[in-house]
């Protein structure tokens, strides 16, 4: 932990007023509080003096109080009490804080409370006056010798306070640290925080406000104490709503009272997503804010860190940001000129007094994150993002601006200069110098500087560690701020300023929230000490309500969710994400339609929403309304033109729409926006896959997968490309890997068993097959695929199921109907495979092998004349389809036409010799037909034995064929023996038909006849 210091200055100015006392023989007591020269305001309770006793013998001691104008002094006695630790709040104890403790001077101090009677003397007596403190300690038994004597002078100001102090009373409980967002506690610690209002005549503060569900900060009112404006933090962190409601004893903020700054997108730009450290103007009527300025990049315009140092847990300036004003009347938000300037960071704007100008904080501007990523580890840590601001002013002019001036003294100082207030009075500007940013710095000073500029003065206010959130109070004559000098845990204190501007030393508001707890944003509010009772916040139950159904729906229980968004709409009509969310939790249940209606209803609440817009689109693109949804997603992109999921989004309905050009536009703008989006990766190389710009494809699912590694849909779109580039074993290891990844995915799955189907392998891809279909769900390439792995296993029986299945999914696949046309035809079903290869035709009319396989199954049926064009078709398409020159070779034949089909099948045979259907078909042909014209024995034994070579005389079809062809050239001895071999063989095979009629033709071989056929 970085060690800050504390205390050093008021030890120091203690020391030198025990100096003095050391020369009168008495040991020197150290009054470390109040600081000599201290000032009080007649309206304040008793502060604790402090003081720490050198002399060992002192047990007691008396005060003695002395005035410079001759009233009668006052003596009190003082066991001097040893200081404590204050209350505890044990809510507020947590494992990333410590409870306070006593540095070793505030361990060793006595303490003196005086009593109300004397503390209003000591006031009345020292306004005209000093008073002069002397502290003296006594040994025991012994109260005329002092042992040790110490001295300080006080004064009371005849200027009240004459108003009560409303602050924030807040845990030091840091969070989980969250990169860019600014969220200094844990959200189980933020119901803690309180809101509380002191008068600092009393001894304690009054809670006005707690256990808020949300965050609300930086607040202010108007000079005449009659609005108070707030930042509040809504919903899902929500940091772009404001309130403005009148102060009232009883004061309610309602959903009706809060200003979404996002609201004004339409004319500020869609990156509008919040406003920081907004100020009421002094009558009230309007606000000024910071803003991320249109049209710039990025999401965030402030540098944030947070840090599990409790001490400093946070560090957040503004990088980037210009001045706009809202005008409650006319309900608009628009840019101050002047203080609009993209080139710097506007920010920390305050109204003078009349309201005719603002004084705000101004630096060049910058990228709120280091370029190498490097982000601070403590407060001023040297790894921040410099930022030194100077002030400036600029007249309002009725919201025209004009042209912004440096206020010399609090600017080009070498330092960073923010957090200007302006005296009522508008005489001075008090602000804050630091090294570095700006709010809660260890180093941070007030400075007082003539409103119009001139010489800045260090306060003498100032104490060693952290000097920051002060305000004026009504009358110009006190301010109020926050220290750390006496704890961790943030106090405030008060000083004088008198009317050339000097300031008195600190004096610190005790018992203002347990000892544990921080103190911060303190403002004077203009109103009676009992002007503000009571604060509520109905808003906040709904923004309760509101991240209940949101968390439900980020978790995916989107029928819970349902439930819960149903309650946050009937607590708040008007909120355009309610519904945008109640519609994304009913799409996640498949009630998409109704989806569709809450995305319309928030869209009429915020035309200009970019999220709305991109899930409507999603919601009409799953329901197939193409058109609508690219018109959803192209006006998204118009209200935000960094939205790189509207054109991921855009790019994968005009993929699906085949315009793939536009699709890889949109995804390279969308990468162009995210380069590391693992998603807009894999779809780009889907749509270059489609394309056919493959090394593309399989560079861009390398991409996503480097950026994610377990993306399984990168893994399945690499392994998909590969296959089709005939890789089909890289393609499967990828496959395996997304199963390994994400087991049972059915993608995954079935891509997995159509590699392996293209490998041969058909019984381990029936299993995977089959997972897939079982894992859901049902598409018709699934089903086709698998009905081809059943056919090549002699399981056309269960293969044919699955191919009618395919169809009825998807009538437009031709090659399923392809497919079961030929598990028809395998089972002798020709009828129905003719209407199945006919339905194939309709869409594939182009196909070659469809012709032919038609041109068969319509043989089959004896339909001959309508086969013949089919097989003619497939060859004019396919001159070397040598199955179709078989099948019209076959056809012609059955039509008596024998010339012609032997002409196709010696065509055949030409193009494949070894084609043993048509050397065997072509033989007996020329071996057996009854006119002599077509038999030719020689030509005929000739390609029988080819073909019994080929199968090495183990086929009796084969062997009955060539002993044909021997009995066709007289070689009737080796004919029969040919025969009798082939019957032998049939029978053993099991063919008893055609043993049967091998054993006739025997007969007839014996005989010395030839075999004749019709």
């Amino acid at each position: 932990m970085v060690k800050w210091p504390v205390l050093r200055a008021l030890i120091l100015a203690g020391l030198g007023t025990a100096s003095a006392c050391a020369q009168n023989g008495t040991a020197p007591i150290v009054i470390d509080y109040p600081v000599d020269g201290s000032v009080f305001p007649p309206d304040m309770a008793a502060p604790t003096f402090l003081w720490r006793d050198p002399a060992p013998l002192a047990v007691s001691w008396r005060i003695d109080v002395s005035f410079a104008d001759g009233s009668a002094p006052i003596h009190a006695a003082s066991k001097g009490e040893r200081m404590r630790i204050g209350e505890i709040d044990p809510r507020c104890v947590a494992p990333t804080n410590r409870p306070p403790s006593l540095t070793p001077e505030q361990a060793a101090a006595h303490t003196w409370i005086p009593d109300p009677a004397t503390w209003a003397a000591i006031k009345k007596n020292s306004v005209a006056g000093a008073a002069t403190v002397t502290i003296s300690g006594f040994a025991s038994g012994n109260v005329r010798q002092p042992v040790s004597r110490g001295h300080m002078l006080l004064n009371t100001s005849a200027d009240p306070v004459g108003a009560p102090i409303f602050y924030r009373d807040v845990p030091l409980m840091p969070s989980k640290l969250e990169k860019g967002v600014i969220k200094p506690l844990d959200s189980r610690a933020v119901p803690l925080i309180a809101w509380r209002l002191r008068d600092v005549a009393e001894t304690q503060s009054r809670v006005l406000l707690e256990d808020m569900h949300s965050c609300a900060n930086c607040h202010s009112f108007s000079g005449d104490g009659k609005t108070m404006g707030m930042d509040l933090d809504g919903p899902a962190n929500d940091k772009s709503l404001y309130t403005l409601v009148s102060v009232q004893p009883k004061m309610t903020i309602r959903n009706e009272d809060v200003i979404s700054w996002t609201s004004f997108r339409r004319e500020l730009g869609n990156q509008l997503r919040e406003g920081f450290m907004s100020q009421v103007s002094p009558d009230g009527r309007r606000v000024v804010t910071t803003i991320k300025p249109p049209g710039t990049a990025g999401t965030h315009f402030y540098y944030v860190a947070n840090f599990e140092d409790y001490r400093f847990l946070q560090v957040f300036y503004p990088t980037r940001g210009i001045l706009v004003w809202y005008d409650r009347d006319a309900r608009k938000l628009q840019p101050l000129p002047g203080a609009d300037d993209p080139r710097y960071v506007q920010t920390n704007a305050v109204w003078s007094p009349d309201g005719r100008y603002l004084v705000f904080a101004r630096a060049e501007a910058k990228d709120p994150f280091p370029a190498d990523g490097k982000m601070a580890a403590y407060a001023n840590d040297p790894a921040e993002v410099p930022m030194q601001y100077d002030l400036y002013r600029i007249p309002f002019n009725d919201g025209k601006g004009g042209q912004p001036e440096p206020i010399a003294g609090a600017s080009r100082n070498g330092m960073s200069n923010s957090f200007p207030k302006i005296s009522p009075d508008g005489r001075w500007i008090v602000f804050v110098q630091a090294r570095n940013g700006l709010l809660m710095r260890p180093d941070s000073q007030l400075y007082i500087v003539p409103a119009a500029g001139g010489h800045a003065r260090r306060m003498r206010a100032n104490t060693p560690l952290m000097n920051s959130w002060h305000s004026f109070s009504p009358n110009g004559r006190w301010l109020v701020f926050s220290s750390k000098s006496r704890s961790p845990y943030t106090q405030m204190f008060l000083t004088h300023i008198d009317s050339e501007g000097r300031d008195s030393p600190a004096i610190l508001i005790e018992n203002s929230t347990a000892s544990n707890r921080a103190v911060n944003i303190p403002e004077f509010v203009n109103v009676p000490p009992a002007g503000i009772a009571r604060i509520e916040v109905p808003a906040a139950d709904f923004y309760r309500q509101f991240d209940v159904a949101a968390d439900l729906t980020k978790k995916g229980e989107y029928a819970a969710a349902i439930a819960e968004w149903t309650k946050a709409l009937a607590m708040n009509t008007g909120d355009a994400r309610a519904y945008n969310n109640f519609g994304m939790s009913l799409a996640g249940t498949g009630r998409v339609e109704e989806a569709i209606a809450q995305y319309q209803h928030a869209l009429a609440l915020t035309p200009a929403y970019p999220e709305a817009h991109n899930n409507l689109g999603n919601a009409l693109a799953g329901t197939g309304r193409l058109e609508d949804a690219i018109g959803q997603y192209r006006q998204a992109l118009a209200s935000d033109p960094a939205s790189a999921d509207a054109y991921n989004n855009l790019g994968t309905v005009l993929m699906q729409q085949g315009r793939l050009r536009d699709a890889i536009g949109q995804f390279e703008a969308a990468l162009a926006i995210r380069a590391d989006d693992a998603e807009a990766h894999n779809n780009l190389a889907s749509a270059l896959s489609a394309g056919n710009r493959l090394e593309e494809a399989i560079a861009e699912c390398r991409k996503a997968i480097q950026i994610n590694p377990a993306y399984t849909g990168a893994y399945n779109n690499l392994g998909a490309v590969l296959a089709r580039q005939g890789k089909l074993y890289e393609a499967i290891v990828h496959f395996r890997k997304a199963l390994e990844l994400n087991p049972g995915g059915a993608q995954a799955e079935a891509n997995l068993g159509s590699a392996l189907l293209a490998q041969g392998k058909f019984d381990e891809a029936i299993s995977h097959l089959e997972s897939a279909l079982a894992a859901g769900p049902e598409t018709a390439d699934l089903h086709n695929n698998l009905g081809m792995a059943l056919g090549e296993k002699g399981r056309a029986g269960e293969a044919i199921p699955h191919f009618e299945k395919a169809v009825t999914l998807d009538p437009a696949n031709w090659n399923a109907h392809a497919n079961l046309g030929r598990a028809y035809s395998s089972g002798q079903r020709f009828d129905q495979a003719i209407l199945q290869y006919e339905k194939a035709l309709e869409q594939n009319p182009g196909s070659a092998e469809l012709h032919s396989q038609l041109g068969y199954a319509l043989a089959n049926r004896n339909r001959v004349a309508e086969a013949i064009p089919h097989l003619e078709r497939a060859l004019e398409i396919s001159p070397g389809l040598v199955d179709a020159r078989y099948y019209l070779g076959a056809a012609l034949m059955m039509n008596g036409q024998r010339a012609p089909a032997l002409a196709e099948w010696r065509q055949a045979l030409r193009q494949d010799p070894d084609n043993l259907r048509v050397l065997n078909d072509t033989a007996w042909v020329l071996a057996t037909c009854a006119d002599a014209a077509i038999r030719n024995g020689a030509e005929a034994v000739a390609l029988a034995e080819h073909a019994a070579e080929i199968t090495s005389g183990r086929e009796a079809s084969v062997l009955a064929t060539l002993a044909a062809a021997y009995a066709e050239t007289g070689r009737f001895d080796r004919a029969v023996e040919l025969e009798s071999r082939a019957t032998d063989l049939a029978a053993r095979e099991g063919n008893a038909v055609l043993a049967a009629t091998l054993r006739s033709r025997l007969t007839l071989l014996q005989a010395r006849s030839p075999i004749r056929q019709p």
